[in-house]
């Protein structure tokens, strides 16, 4: 009995190290962010101590100033409308697109070779469609926050769609099976029975998107560069000039711009981890 009990104490070292290295790792940039948001210029300096030491007085001047060079609430609606929105649209879209072709993929050479054509777009570097997207979008006058938003249902479609593919394969077909025999249409069998059991993966799908989204700078400023309309990324570009960044209303703004994307992932970390385990395995 001693010998178990003296097994179930031995610790793994090399596993904690990495654990612990890897919470240093994270923690130490956003404790930075942290001091540095709440530090005047005149502190900042550049030994090492200086910049570890906790600001002389806790202001928010700092974000305060991030909000007015921002246009804080301004960028906050435009990138909240872009989020939102590709959120919606990803989990309605790409679950039907999932389903559909995972449920069809069996003895389908047509639906396997659609799921690879469609699966193959993560391969392909946005550096390349950079230029062409950007013309074609200005040809179709959607060179605005709704050829934003289409781009990015299009760009997250290879990734969610194999999430939501890999995880119906989870879901016995008898309860389709069972619904269809009750005179379910396929319709609405997929809306009243695997839309929601799908939830976890919703949370997921949603999750990846939402912050794929939210700290997106590229394409909104290749996009809709000159229409005025910024996000919090693309309003943050303004601290950063030619002479310099202001590094102490810079990650003021940061921080602020994490809250929100923050809660999120709060809300919805109960169902990710089960998403994406039962999205992996087959």
């Amino acid at each position: 009995m001693r010998k178990k009990n003296k097994a179930a104490r031995t610790v793994n070292w090399p596993v904690t190290i990495l654990l612990i290295l890897g919470c240093v790792t994270i923690f130490f940039p956003l404790y930075m962010a942290v001091i540095i948001a709440f530090k005047q210029p005149s502190e900042m300096t550049n030994d090492i101590a200086g910049a570890l030491a906790f600001p002389a007085s806790w202001s928010f001047a700092n974000f305060a100033e991030a909000m007015r060079v921002t246009d804080f609430w301004r960028s906050l609606g435009n990138s909240l409308l872009l989020t939102v929105t590709t959120v919606v649209l990803s989990v309605i879209i790409h679950g039907l697109g999932g389903y559909a072709i995972g449920r069809s993929m069996k003895g389908s050479k047509l639906y396997n070779l659609a799921y690879l054509y469609i699966v193959s777009g993560m391969f392909v570097p946005f550096a390349i469609l950079m230029m062409p997207l950007v013309k074609q979008t200005a040809q179709m006058g959607i060179a605005n926050r709704f050829g934003v938003i289409l781009l990015y249902t299009v760009f997250f479609m290879p990734l969610n769609l194999m999430l939501y593919r890999g995880y119906l394969t989870n879901i016995p077909l008898a309860l389709e099976e069972a619904a269809r025999v009750d005179g379910a249409t396929t319709w609405k069998t997929y809306w009243s029975i695997v839309f929601p059991i799908m939830k976890p993966m919703h949370a997921t799908v949603a999750v990846l998107t939402a912050m794929s989204t939210w700290n997106d700078v590229m394409t909104p400023l290749v996009i809709m560069s000159g229409t005025g309309q910024n996000t919090l990324p693309l309003a943050q570009l303004n601290f950063q000039t030619q002479f310099g960044t202001n590094y102490n209303l810079a990650f003021a703004s940061y921080l602020l711009a994490l809250i929100p994307i923050l809660l999120f992932y709060i809300v919805c970390q109960k169902q990710i981890l089960n998403g994406v385990v039962n999205g992996a395995v087959k």
